[in-house]
């Protein structure tokens, strides 16, 4: 069944993630009717879910951010006491208790290699999050931006699926990629 939220998340293209008391108080005056609380503690993270509520937007709070939560089920009780519309977790117990509580719920998976997100079809067997948040979600823009910080040559690796992702690796700056996939060690 398709959470209430969803509507929401598609409405907003771009989901403000929040870390501090200023990026909340900016992103509070935004458009989108949804905002990611990425941080706080036990002690400020009630206010923050309050403050998201007085702006007219729902609360997705990070679970695993939050100083002091242990990654248990009653931290997902807790967080729904507080006022939290939905969570995100890596932690797929949490989710699965999220979805218990009618809260949405958003799956945050690093796509560090193609193992991790072979792994994804599995985990998501195990508990269907409402949504799945991938990381990293611009690999190119980075490897951009790395590249001209650093001076030191970058090697992009993983999620090498096509010849299209070595061609834009290459561009943004990479020096070279590394694949699993045979197919495209002749590009």
């Amino acid at each position: 069944m398709r959470h209430k939220l969803i509507g929401l998340l598609e409405q907003s293209p771009v989901i403000p993630a929040v870390k501090d008391e200023t990026a909340l108080t900016r992103a509070a005056g935004c458009e989108s009717r949804v905002l990611f609380l990425l941080g706080g503690d036990l002690l400020t993270i009630p206010g923050w879910i309050a403050r998201t509520h007085e702006a007219g937007k729902q609360a997705v709070v990070h679970i695993d951010l939050v100083n002091g939560l242990a990654p248990k089920e009653v931290a997902v009780d807790w967080l729904l006491h507080q006022g939290a519309d939905g969570i995100l977790s890596t932690r797929p117990h949490l989710i699965r208790r999220g979805r218990e509580l009618g809260m949405l719920t958003v799956l945050r998976v690093f796509a560090i290699d193609s193992k991790a997100v072979g792994n994804l079809q599995k985990e998501t067997e195990m508990v269907t999050p409402d949504v799945i948040e991938i990381l990293p979600g611009t690999l190119p823009k980075v490897i951009e931006k790395l590249s001209r910080r650093l001076p030191i040559p970058l090697i992009a690796g993983g999620l090498m699926a096509e010849k299209e992702d070595i061609l834009a690796a290459l561009a943004a700056g990479a020096l070279c990629v590394s694949s699993s996939e045979n197919s495209l060690w002749e590009v």
